[in-house]
């Protein structure tokens, strides 16, 4: 059974604790933390109010029930959960089997005037899932029991799924077929397929496999106005493409049932190489030349020189020895402060791999890269998932640590980098709390790159007074993203966390045409209010028929 307050299952194998060396570390860089009361599950239990739903074959309204779908992952919702300060919650939970059944949960909803709030694998760190006051009844439908493959056409190399598939039961049916989906987002243990659509994610590997929306091919969509169908088709001419009205979605048009996805033969080898730069801007000078000089490699993520110290710190607990010794290595090379990290893959056929790899290198060390011997590349390949299961573990001491991400083109890469980060790391100037900020390029591409920021500062005395502080730092963060022009959000989402933000990437105009169209499925705005979009009024007819409804937080 999944954590009610936390990341991952409960009795997990990979739970983590703070090593002695790590904790002074962290002392070091942002000061001593205060370890605060957490409530428990019956705690949070005895605060859920009577369900406002009527008895339903379909729907559990049981307390605990409803706490578990109460949240996602951000980091107010584990706030929220540890400091027991939850006040709304879903007023019943479904679990559907089939289509028919997500069909007639709908079908309940529109005739009783429901919120619907459609849940996969509730890792949304940007509030996808969360129920938001309202006078209606809300309704969470999660999609976990539709998770198997439905059909595989090996010739066409598709396969189908149900929407509730979670990463490792998509890669391990498929490997029994000889293929892989290779979406590896680091949610990927526990995250699912519909929701890698709704949410546009984005794996680890994107740049031998894609984006998910290189992979969705088709799929069924259940709305408030019928099933709509998207057939698989190599490619069209044929007017917009249907399949980006789902992309992105984040549930505001309907439920996802079935995904269909393009799906890739196991690759014969695979490989995870580091190789230092001396500086952060020659270490962006080749991520660039490798990623449009069209290196066939499968990943590229380069970390600042502060990301990369503290990266082989942490890593190292209590025992640094060989991190020091690394750095006299390196240095002896030229490579001493300053010093960037990148890692790349090669996926592949043997051949493939071979030929990749070597280009790799060569282009690396023409630029006055050294590769690593010590097997740094394998061991961030072994410990890809384990970041999120450090939060608990900091919480515990008083630390919280979040990300924000962006993605902009190469001629804004290196400011917009440095601006994010010095932003957040001054945000809490005011109160005298040193945050400790570092970053990485997750994704490069051709015309540009993600920038993903990592920060971490001290909860304080209060629950409440560590959501304050986060919020002036998300704000640091998102004010900055926007002012360089950048993506709101490359592989998270919009949810609630960001949708102010929106209108600045897509327009007055884009947002109306978004707007629209959730309409078109969704006329009395019951699926999912108050995600993605700024707060908008309809302006239908449709709409004027029930003026009670809550859009958002407004009224009309």
């Amino acid at each position: 059974m999944r954590l009610w307050n936390g990341w991952g299952n409960e009795n997990s194998e990979l739970t983590m604790e703070l090593s002695d060396g790590l904790r002074a570390l962290l002392e070091a860089l942002v000061g001593p933390g205060t370890s605060l009361n957490q409530a428990t599950l019956k705690e949070v239990i005895s605060k859920v109010p009577a369900s406002r739903l009527d008895d339903h074959s379909l729907i559990k309204t049981d307390p605990e029930t409803r706490v578990r779908h109460a949240r996602g992952q951000s980091l107010p919702d584990w706030l929220d959960m540890h400091s027991g300060n939850v006040d709304t919650f879903p007023d019943g939970v479904a679990f559907p089997e089939s289509a028919e059944q997500v069909r007639e949960l709908l079908a309940y909803s529109k005739e009783n005037n429901l919120v619907v709030i459609p849940y996969g694998g509730g890792t949304s760190v940007v509030g996808h899932i969360n129920p938001m006051k309202s006078d209606r009844p809300i309704l969470t439908i999660d999609m976990g029991k539709m998770s198997s493959l439905l059909s595989i056409d090996t010739e066409s190399q598709l396969a189908t799924f149900g929407a509730g598939t979670p990463g490792p039961v998509v890669e391990e049916t498929l490997k029994k077929h000889g293929y892989t989906l290779g979406h590896f987002p680091q949610s990927w243990e526990l995250s699912t397929l519909g929701g890698w659509v709704a949410s546009r994610s984005s794996g680890q590997q994107s740049l031998h496999y894609g984006r998910i929306e290189n992979m969705f091919a088709g799929g069924i969509i259940e709305t408030f106005n019928g099933t709509m169908t998207i057939p698989t088709i190599p490619a069209s001419s044929a007017g917009p493409d249907i399949r980006e009205m789902i992309l992105g979605s984040e549930g505001r048009i309907g439920i996802i049932t079935e995904v269909t996805v393009r799906i890739t033969p196991m690759p014969e080898e695979e490989k995870f190489q580091v190789v230092f730069f001396p500086s952060w801007q020659v270490g962006i000078n080749a991520a660039r030349e490798l990623i449009q000089q069209r290196v066939a490699l499968s990943m590229v993520r380069l970390s600042n020189p502060l990301e990369t110290t503290s990266l082989l710190y942490m890593g190292a607990g209590s025992d640094s020895s060989g991190v020091i010794a690394l750095e006299k290595s390196l240095s002896e090379k030229g490579i001493g402060e300053g010093k960037v990290m990148m890692t790349f893959g090669v996926t592949g056929s043997a051949r493939h791999c071979e030929t990749v790899y070597e280009l790799a290198i060569d282009h690396c060390a023409a630029l006055g890269g050294f590769v690593d011997q010590s097997g740094l590349g394998e061991n961030w390949v072994h410990g890809r998932f384990r970041a999120p299961y450090l939060r608990d573990p900091l919480g515990a001491e008083g630390y919280i640590v979040d990300t924000m991400e962006t993605a902009v083109d190469w001629s804004k890469v290196s400011e917009a980098a440095e601006n994010i980060e010095e932003a957040i790391r001054m945000a809490l100037d005011d109160e005298g709390e040193q945050v400790h900020a570092y970053t990485h390029l997750s994704h490069v591409y051709g015309q540009g790159s993600s920038i993903y920021t990592t920060y971490l500062f001290r909860i304080g005395e209060s629950f409440e007074l560590g959501k304050n502080r986060w919020m002036k730092l998300k704000k640091a963060g998102a004010d900055q993203i926007v002012a360089h022009g950048g993506t709101i959000s490359h592989q998270h989402g919009v949810g609630t966390d960001h949708k102010n933000y929106l209108t600045a990437e897509k327009g007055e105009f884009g947002i109306a045409a978004i707007n629209s169209l959730c309409q078109q499925f969704d006329p009395y705005g019951q699926m999912n209010p108050g995600k993605l979009l700024p707060c908008l009024l309809y302006t239908s007819d449709a709409a004027d028929e029930r003026s009670s409804v809550d859009l958002g937080g407004r009224r009309i």
